[in-house]
């Protein structure tokens, strides 16, 4: 059941990839040198915006399974995280308003969070290098728990850092992955119109909301 969203929570739940920064472009250069280091095609970005979310590991095993190819992963992922390491904010960029929303929530007394299933280290370099580190209470990555999202476990992490509830805590992210963590944590979720989304509408998941703009959170 869809509840009514629009209100202020204590705390703010974001998923990072596709909702509060586009990396795409970065990640998408990363991932292609890594196949090409492993002698494969490079893929389009558009594929990769396709890809992104469910960590690096589950990424280069899309870009493999698309060329039919057979891999092992681990060297892949080594060059595709040693490249992004050192390329992580080249192209990638906070949405609009994104900034002076979180700036807004954290001067209110909001606590804020961030949950992904990106990698702790890529994350904090991340948010370190686009300046975003200094909103956010807590960053649940996914190596923080034992099971990522969809599992409620980053997330119920996340509010325990931040002292917050299933009442008073709002999660934002842009797929299905992030609703289902939220529905299995039992708090409210709304939804990035255009985030990376594997080609679902996020319209039709079960959502309580869908934003076209972070500002639509003030």
């Amino acid at each position: 059941m869809k509840r009514n969203w629009k209100r202020r929570y204590s705390a703010y739940l974001f998923d990072l990839d596709g909702t509060l920064v586009d990396t795409a472009p970065d990640i998408d250069a990363a991932l292609n040198f890594s196949l090409t280091q492993a002698g494969l095609n490079t893929v389009t970005q558009d594929l990769t915006r396709h890809w992104v979310g469910h960590g690096s590991k589950t990424l280069i095993r899309e870009a493999l399974d698309h060329q039919g190819a057979q891999r092992e992963i681990e060297p892949l992922l080594s060059d595709f995280i040693h490249y992004y390491e050192n390329n992580i904010a080249n192209d990638s960029k906070p949405y609009p308003t994104v900034e002076n929303t979180l700036a807004v929530l954290k001067d209110s007394g909001a606590k804020l969070a961030v949950v992904t299933n990106k990698l702790t280290s890529l994350t904090t370099l991340l948010i370190h290098e686009l300046n975003l580190a200094q909103y956010f209470t807590s960053v649940v990555c996914g190596d923080s728990t034992k099971f990522p999202k969809p599992s409620p476990e980053p997330v119920f992490l996340a509010m325990r850092n931040l002292d917050s509830n299933a009442a008073e805590s709002l999660f934002v992210g842009d797929s299905e992955t992030d609703v289902s963590a939220a529905r299995n944590a039992h708090i409210a979720v709304v939804c990035m119109r255009d985030g990376y989304n594997h080609g679902i509408d996020v319209s039709s998941l079960d959502c309580d909301g869908v934003i076209v703009s972070m500002s639509e959170l003030l």
